[in-house]
């Protein structure tokens, strides 16, 4: 993988403390990363599913397993429209919105 140079500011106190734990800095600092990331995502998933898309409240209502009981077998080809439906866009500050053409 390709690496580009980033220049960080970061207090002595907390270069010191990384220095106890690991000899490379930059591992330390991309594996910190890393987790930042994946536990924003996470925190963004958990706030899609305690606030859901109008669309889909039935269902996150009914429990997927209910949901899916009640389909027959030959509905697998209906299940997915792509020109159903309205595109949307999740948004922390402001929750599901409409994608602005």
């Amino acid at each position: 993988m390709r690496a580009e140079r980033l220049t960080v500011t970061i207090p002595p106190e907390l270069i010191q403390s990384i220095d106890r734990l690991e000899r490379n800095r930059s591992k330390f600092i991309q594996e910190a990363i890393r987790h930042e990331l994946e536990r924003r995502r996470r925190e963004e998933l958990y706030r899609s599913l305690r606030h859901p898309h109008p669309e889909t409240q039935e269902l996150a209502e009914l429990g997927f397993e209910a949901w899916a009981a009640g389909l027959s077998e030959d509905s697998g080809d209906a299940l997915v429209d792509p020109d159903a439906g309205t595109e949307v866009r999740w948004s922390p500050e402001k929750g599901w919105r409409e994608v602005d053409e």
